[in-house]
């Protein structure tokens, strides 16, 4: 008897929000998540949205997510400078690297950007989140690579998102934290869920026993079933490969 396809389908999620008032309340209900989960702690992290091919809005520096509110949020251009803002407010500190993704991906609506521990253990340590050992990492997020070093805040730490955001919606800053990207500021979030939980569960193997990766026939499946979904974007395939020690296929 053959076997039955793969029912594994990517996430739908809930509607998209239009205007500025349901952008804004997202975003604020992905603050107070990302808060309420420990993937931020004091004033860390930042979230933002675009509302338009000009107009971006994100959270305040020097706040904690877990009391923002919707009058909090700062607008921005696509360089950074300010177009509305309550009075003591200034963008956050890291908006250089939201911006980069914007502008290397422009079908994204939403850019996390936390510190998820786990995550950030493992990047320091050079061990792959995940990507080898179980199949939702691949199916989910395809890989979860490192970037190069660079000082939180700074034009470097744009820059080194700059060519993996191009085929990732998951990355991780090494020794800072992770950049997730999606249509909404809720799928953006869901992505950095994932992260954690796929580092959690590395971390477990690593601690349990030896890691035994999938089989190579297995991450080829796995693939296929992205590029089937439209979900391969150029480049992971042979990345992924290589990760996972599998020879591409011809």
């Amino acid at each position: 008897m053959d076997s039955p396809p793969i029912r594994y389908e990517p996430d739908v999620g809930p509607p998209l929000p239009q205007t500025e008032a349901e952008i804004r309340a997202q975003v604020i209900q992905v603050c107070h998540m990302v808060w309420q989960r420990g993937f931020v702690a004091a004033n860390d992290g930042n979230i933002s949205a675009r509302l338009d091919e000009g107009r971006i809005l994100c959270t305040p520096s020097g706040y904690s997510k877990g009391i923002l509110q919707p009058e909090h949020l700062v607008i921005v251009d696509m360089e950074g400078r300010p177009l509305e803002a309550g009075p003591g407010l200034r963008p956050s500190s890291e908006i250089l690297l939201h911006l980069e993704a914007y502008r290397q991906r422009p079908e994204i609506r939403a850019v996390v950007h936390a510190h998820p521990p786990t995550a950030i253990a493992l990047s320091v340590l050079d061990i792959p989140i995940g990507g080898c050992l179980i199949p939702d990492a691949i199916l989910a997020l395809g890989r979860v690579p490192y970037t190069e070093y660079a000082t939180p805040a700074s034009a470097a730490g744009a820059a080194v998102i700059r060519e993996p955001i191009q085929r990732y919606d998951a990355l991780v800053l090494r020794r800072h934290g992770s950049v997730t990207v999606g249509i909404s500021p809720l799928e953006a979030y869901l992505r950095l869920e994932k992260v954690e939980q796929i580092a959690q569960i590395t971390k477990a193997i690593h601690e349990l026993g030896r890691p035994t990766p999938l089989a190579a026939s297995e991450v080829r499946r796995l693939l296929e079933w992205r590029r089937e979904k439209g979900l391969l974007r150029p480049g992971q395939w042979e990345e992924i490969c290589e990760e996972c020690g599998v020879e591409p296929s011809p």
